[in-house]
């Protein structure tokens, strides 16, 4: 890398979404209480909150994620996994936050089971890496065709998601796809 850190928030608890829209900001921004602050306003008569883990150590869900990204001005903007990852306009979009399985370890024993975990993917310096709290270090994906190939690969998992994180004007008129895919789709 040219000088310039990469900013990378390793993974504590169930906190990958705090860390996804750190990592994809590129600077802390949220914590765990400001987390648990949009859930009390996204849900707040309810006892035991639906958008996070009822033993309070976070597995937040989608909606404290848009949450948090509007209270900064951005938007996230769900990614339809039929398209292919070709018909995304990369200069648009700020970063990617996806949802993928994942496998449960305790200690060094890998359980059979898999759960949800949210992880960041986005541009630094001209190049992008995948900023997966899970991992020791931010990994190097390389230029837009090596992105595309992450991106596709990751989203051919069944249960896999993917959000763009734009601008909320970027959201609002949809130039986050190429042209000829927005005509083609109404859009």
């Amino acid at each position: 890398m040219s000088g310039l850190e990469v900013f990378h928030e390793k993974q504590r608890l169930e906190l990958c979404a705090i860390h996804a829209l750190n990592n994809v900001l590129q600077e802390r921004v949220f914590t765990k209480e400001a987390a648990d602050d949009i859930c009390k306003r996204l849900a707040p008569q309810c006892v035991v909150n639906p958008h996070r883990s009822v033993l309070g150590t976070g597995n937040y869900d989608v909606n404290v994620i848009m949450a948090a990204l509007q209270s900064r001005g951005l938007a996230a903007v769900w990614w339809d996994k039929r398209r292919s990852v070709q018909s995304l306009c990369l200069e648009k979009v700020q970063g990617f936050i996806l949802n993928v399985p994942s496998r449960v370890s305790l200690g060094i024993v890998s359980l059979p089971l898999r759960r949800r975990h949210w992880l960041a993917v986005r541009q630094v310096n001209g190049q992008y890496y995948n900023l997966d709290s899970k991992l020791k270090n931010p990994v190097w994906i390389g230029g837009e065709t090596e992105l595309n190939q992450f991106l596709s690969e990751q989203l051919s998992q069944d249960v896999a998601e993917m959000l763009l994180v734009v601008q909320r004007e970027v959201e609002e008129d949809g130039t986050w796809l190429i042209s000829d895919d927005r005509e083609n789709t109404g859009q």
